[in-house]
């Protein structure tokens, strides 16, 4: 039985994480053709139809190169540094519902799970950069360090506006309690400086200041290459696919495909939770076959993820980088003042008309 027990578990990891770097790999693909097109480029063409294999192209040239480590480098944290980047990049997938009941592990506090998975990919960059005795490389972990560490009380702080309006940390949870209104409609500031914490948090343009090459040649991972660097590679695209997902559970809706009209009468109406169970008990299935149910679930929350990381590469290619005593001040002088003055708001509101949420986590 406990054998069953772990095959079971190691098939249900292998059918999220496969997946999920198959995504990765057409996300590269798909980043180069969209700039490509706004910048009246081809992009990739050549492997495969249309360029869609350029991804393995790339993972096989880089695969077969020749490996060469610095001479004064800390080799056990030179390879252990993308190693945890990569393995928390993918760990956050865990908690992640592609449908109701559709989760490796619906944990209560999933929320705070993938906070904390988050927050330790940190150490595999600070890690990689100090080990390889590079200037270069130092100076882009400290960036990073600094930048991942300041963005993360951004992101931090608008998530927890958003359980403010559904008194629980579970994210299934926080799916369901939007289908009356999606909190992108109330909570549509929040949801901007969410986006722009998530840029900065994944380490992309113009927020790519730990990996900026025209002057750190390329930060953090200047001395690595071949295998190390698709680990490194892997992780970013994997925490921008991660972050994407989550933007979509937090504030489209997630999985769900069937709302209410907006209204400020239908927001007041699903934060009464005896309303709420009603309504999820009364509730018919648009398709009668769970297996189809799951699929359309799943293909709703996979779209909206893909709009999201559309709007990333738009702002990739459309936004300059900017300096780091820029990007520090605008997250201490700027986004935190605005994020407190709404974390100050958003209860006062809650209180006024009598909604503040039960937690509902145990329902």
């Amino acid at each position: 039985m406990l054998y069953l027990t772990t095959l079971v578990s190691i098939i249900e990891v292998l059918l999220v994480i496969v997946p999920m770097l198959m995504v990765v790999a057409f996300v590269t693909v798909a980043e180069r053709k969209t700039m490509a097109s706004m910048q009246r480029r081809i992009g990739p063409n050549i492997v495969g139809y249309y360029g869609l294999l350029q991804a393995f192209a790339d993972a096989l040239k880089l695969l077969l190169k020749e490996y060469v480590s610095p001479t004064q480098a800390n080799l056990i944290l030179f390879f252990l540094g993308p190693v945890i980047t990569l393995i928390f990049a993918l760990l956050g997938y865990a908690v992640i519902p592609f449908g109701p009941g559709l989760a490796i592990n619906d944990y209560n506090l999933g929320i705070l799970y993938m906070l904390a998975v988050s927050s330790l990919a940190t150490y595999g960059i600070l890690l990689a950069g100090w080990s390889a005795n590079s200037k270069y490389a130092f100076l882009g972990s400290l960036r990073s360090t600094a930048q991942l560490i300041s963005y993360e009380l951004i992101l931090s702080s608008a998530i927890l506006l958003v359980i403010m309006l559904t008194g629980s940390l579970n994210i299934t949870v926080n799916i369901e309690a939007q289908r009356a209104v999606w909190f992108i409609i109330p909570l549509f500031p929040v949801f901007l400086i969410f986006f722009i914490g998530s840029v900065a948090e994944t380490n992309r343009a113009p927020f790519d200041l730990a990996e900026a090459e025209s002057e750190l040649v390329s930060g953090f991972m200047t001395e690595h290459a071949a295998v190390v660097f698709v680990f490194f590679f892997l992780a970013e695209y994997a925490s921008i696919v991660l972050i994407c997902i989550l933007t979509s559970i937090l504030f489209l809706g997630g999985y769900l495909y069937d709302y209410l009209p907006f209204s400020i009468i239908s927001l007041i109406q699903y934060i009464n939770f005896d309303f709420y169970l009603q309504y999820i008990a009364n509730q018919e299935s648009l398709f009668a076959s769970p297996l189809l149910e799951g699929l359309v679930h799943g293909l709703v929350l996979g779209l909206k993820s893909c709009i999201m990381i559309f709007v990333f590469i738009w702002v990739r290619a459309s936004f300059p980088r900017i300096r780091f005593d820029q990007l520090m001040s605008f997250c201490w002088t700027i986004l935190l003042p605005i994020v407190i003055a709404f974390i100050i708001l958003v209860p006062c509101i809650l209180y006024s008309f009598e909604i503040i949420p039960s937690n509902i986590s145990l329902f």
